[in-house]
């Protein structure tokens, strides 16, 4: 068994990336320009690294409570805002790659490893990490489970992995987490040849309202999956992002049931800035070419509550603000980020070598 010591880190901020003045890229030649940025000196804190592995799951449940979860088994969480930090990973019997957390509610919380077979599982704790129970263990080895989300309720949750027998495989639990099952769902849409999800950020699945979710792809082509039952049913729609081998659909985030913005791109060229970005006003049935980013983006997250249009999306080139859902973006620095959460006017933001950051929105507009 693996074990790692109880440890608490502390952090300080070491520093502040100052925002550029550029100006947002338009959706259309023909498009207004956006109305100028109040606080042009939104910028974000990096905290002192605590570990230096990559962390790409990323869970803000307020402005101070965060959780990471890291490419080397590593689960830490903060409750002041990130000047301490505990390690609370699982006792594994194998090295994971957690790409996913989710709280569930306080002190509960589940986290994803990725994988082929048996390297996909989730974990669960109920004390904040001091303790962890196993409750899913992929024993399909053609299985690579990719992200996980839970719905509002914190009852309800859907996990789903790369295609198996030419279908996407979805899993679900109804009782916060205690366990899964494998659905077969009606009218799963088949897969393409070559088509797959990227466990970019853990954000590749989104579950909004009472039961309705989302999740993109990409390869053969770039993709969104839609359901309004749980995952019982699904439909899909083609998304104007750019689809390869390296490229797709890698985070999907919504405000409400039917204002949504899909970012990616292709990873093995992150500076590559055209067909990053796709916008839907009616729940995932079509989409429409947003403006582009500055290149490759691996997260997206709508400031919360969702009572404005404002998205922040980020990848390993630097991130972007967009104040109207995706139309116009504006740079927020270059810090590389993998993944981003938002709450409450703050949003965090996590990457490779132990990156942490918070990015501090302020109140509605």
């Amino acid at each position: 068994m693996r074990t790692r010591p109880l440890l608490t880190v502390v952090a300080a901020a070491l520093g502040t990336l100052i925002v550029s003045g550029l100006p947002g890229a338009s959706a259309t030649p023909s498009s207004p320009a956006p109305a100028p940025d109040p606080r042009p000196d939104r910028s974000w804190q990096q905290v002192e690294p605590f570990t230096d592995q990559g962390l790409r799951g990323l869970a803000v449940a307020g402005p101070n409570r965060v959780w990471v979860a890291g490419d080397d088994g590593g689960v830490f969480r903060t409750g002041d805002g990130g000047r301490r930090w505990v390690d609370v990973s699982p006792e594994t019997d194998t090295p994971l790659a957690f790409r996913d957390v989710e709280v569930v509610a306080p002190g509960v919380a589940v986290v994803m490893s990725i994988g082929t077979g048996t390297d996909s599982r989730i974990y669960r704790t109920t004390d904040a990490g001091r303790s962890w129970r196993e409750v899913f263990r992929n024993r399909d080895p053609q299985a690579f489970y990719d992200c996980v989300s839970m719905w509002p309720d914190g009852r309800h949750g859907i996990a789903f992995s790369d295609p198996v027998d030419g279908r996407f495989r979805i899993i679900r639990t109804a009782d916060a987490g205690r366990t899964w099952r494998v659905v077969k769902p009606r009218r799963m849409p088949r897969a393409l040849e070559g088509e797959f999800a990227f466990a970019a950020s853990g954000t590749c699945i989104e579950t909004a309202g009472r039961t309705r979710a989302w999740f993109g792809t990409g390869g053969a082509d770039a993709r969104v999956f839609r359901t309004t039952d749980r995952g019982r049913t699904w439909r899909v729609s083609r998304v104007p992002i750019r689809a390869g081998e390296s490229s797709g659909v890698n985070s999907i985030e919504f405000r409400g049931p039917r204002v949504g913005v899909a970012v990616g791109g292709d990873f093995a060229a992150p500076g590559r800035g055209r067909r990053t970005v796709a916008v839907t006003t009616d729940g995932g049935l079509t989409w429409q070419r947003g403006a582009d980013a500055r290149g490759y983006r691996s997260a997206v997250a709508f400031r919360r509550p969702s009572s404005t249009s404002v998205v922040v999306a980020v990848g390993s080139g630097g991130s972007d603000l967009s104040p109207d859902a995706g139309r116009h973006w504006r740079p927020v620095g270059d810090l590389s980020l993998d993944a981003v959460r938002c709450v409450s006017g703050t949003c965090w933001g996590s990457g490779q070598d132990g990156v942490v950051a918070r990015l501090r929105l302020g109140g509605s507009r």
